[in-house]
């Protein structure tokens, strides 16, 4: 593998997806591209990089960025930010906003849905005291095949064994084989669509809760800064961001603040400003 095409195609997925690929990432690309290109009968990488560019090459161009894409998910990941939307943003939000206005929430880089759906299950556990409040939730991603995946809302034993509360798997969750779909209501809760963090957000309208957790540590500091300052353009001041816990928005924008006592927690501050030091 030369270094001229490796380097070329770190280029072509930082451009098309944000994502940085390093020197010590060969590896991935030995592994996650291998059968793509056996399958194609592409030589090696310089050949590959050679077809995702061309003007015929946009579909293997879209299958590239998805294999390389990492979609580590499931169902109410790390708990304490599902715990704070329950006991806390979605309360003040429901106080905060009149009646008949929706709380619309976003699940950025969604994989295979399992985010978005926990998010729908809290909203639904919370229907006695939400009453007809309308709640909103879109979950995003640029891979069309986990976004296939989520819309059949179908999940293996051990994808919902990874969360789910066993009273939430009873209640919400029908056993199909040796598998669990998600029942339809919760289903209907959310809608998906295909869609590039890097891209503009502003069709997809303004957000009071937002989860974009664990995608930017994928991301240099030039792009985390422009998705940031990009996803603070499209929420309101009492608006709420989730993170990662290993993110921050420290040294990269001044576009957000954390939310004290809490972790990976951060509330917008009003811009358009300069990214802080």
């Amino acid at each position: 593998m030369s270094q001229a095409a490796f380097s070329a195609l770190a280029a072509f997925l930082h451009e098309r997806s944000g994502l940085v690929l390093g020197p010590d990432k060969l590896y991935l690309v030995e592994t996650r591209l291998g059968a793509l290109m056996k399958r194609e009968k592409i030589a090696d990488l310089g050949a590959l990089v050679a077809r995702i560019s061309s003007p015929t090459g946009e579909a293997l161009a879209r299958e590239v960025v998805e294999l390389m894409t990492t979609n580590e998910t499931f169902f109410f990941r790390d708990g304490k930010p599902f715990d704070h939307v329950k006991t806390t943003a979605l309360k003040r939000l429901h106080a905060a906003r009149p009646p008949g206005q929706p709380i619309r929430i976003w699940s950025a880089a969604c994989s295979t849905g399992q985010e978005a759906y926990s998010l729908a299950m809290i909203v639904d556990e919370a229907r006695p005291w939400l009453g007809d409040r309308r709640v909103e939730i879109i979950g995003t991603d640029l891979s069309r095949d986990v976004l296939a995946r989520a819309r059949e809302g179908l999940y293996s034993q051990f994808e919902v064994q990874r969360g789910v509360p066993i009273q939430m798997l009873v209640k919400y969750f029908r056993q199909e084989g040796a598998s669990w779909r998600l029942c339809e209501a919760i289903r209907a809760m959310v809608t998906w669509r295909e869609f590039n963090l890097l891209g503009d957000l502003r069709p997809l309208g303004r957000f009071d809760i937002v989860f974009c957790r664990n995608v930017l540590i994928y991301f240099d500091q030039p792009t985390k800064a422009r998705v940031l300052a990009a996803i603070a353009a499209q929420m309101p001041p009492d608006g709420v961001l989730y993170l990662g816990g290993a993110e921050t928005v420290l040294g990269i924008t001044d576009r957000f603040a954390a939310v004290a006592g809490e972790r990976g927690v951060y509330e917008p501050v009003a811009g358009p400003r300069t990214a802080a030091a």
